[in-house]
């Protein structure tokens, strides 16, 4: 666990020391920083994962890279929805709700289409993988 614990440190550092954007494989594609409460633990958690945008709502998707269960994060996020979004150098509070049905048909299909990685992920997996939305708190 370590490993990615080091691995998202160190995009984080970078993420803040440039401005919201990061190299290596992330490089152009557009991430956020999302600050969580852990469901069990309690503990607070930074996580950088790519996103889109739906008019002025953050989308994020639990894809955990086709894996057979959700990531860590989305438990968090459902369990806690109230969470701090870092985009850019912009910082605001945020409510998370889970998109379903057609929304979420419609906000999975928006995100594979610029990164299409995510249609492979699905493929690999039994799991219809959530879409989280962001609702910005402060207007």
């Amino acid at each position: 666990m370590s490993d990615i614990n080091d691995f998202n440190a160190t995009v984080i550092d970078e993420f803040r020391a440039a401005g919201g954007k990061v190299g290596g494989k992330f490089e152009g594609l557009p991430m956020v920083l999302i600050t969580h409460t852990g469901a069990k633990s309690g503990a607070v958690r930074t996580t950088p994962l790519v996103c889109s945008v739906d008019n002025d709502r953050v989308v994020v998707v639990a894809s955990m890279s086709g894996a057979p269960s959700n990531p860590a994060w989305y438990h968090n996020m459902v369990a806690n929805p109230e969470v701090t979004v870092e985009r850019g150098t912009d910082r605001y509070q945020a409510r998370v709700v889970e998109a379903t049905g057609d929304e979420r048909a419609r906000l999975f299909a928006q995100q594979a289409a610029t990164m299409p990685f995510f249609d492979d992920y699905q493929a690999k997996t039994s799991r219809t993988i959530p879409v989280l939305v962001l609702e910005r708190l402060d207007g």
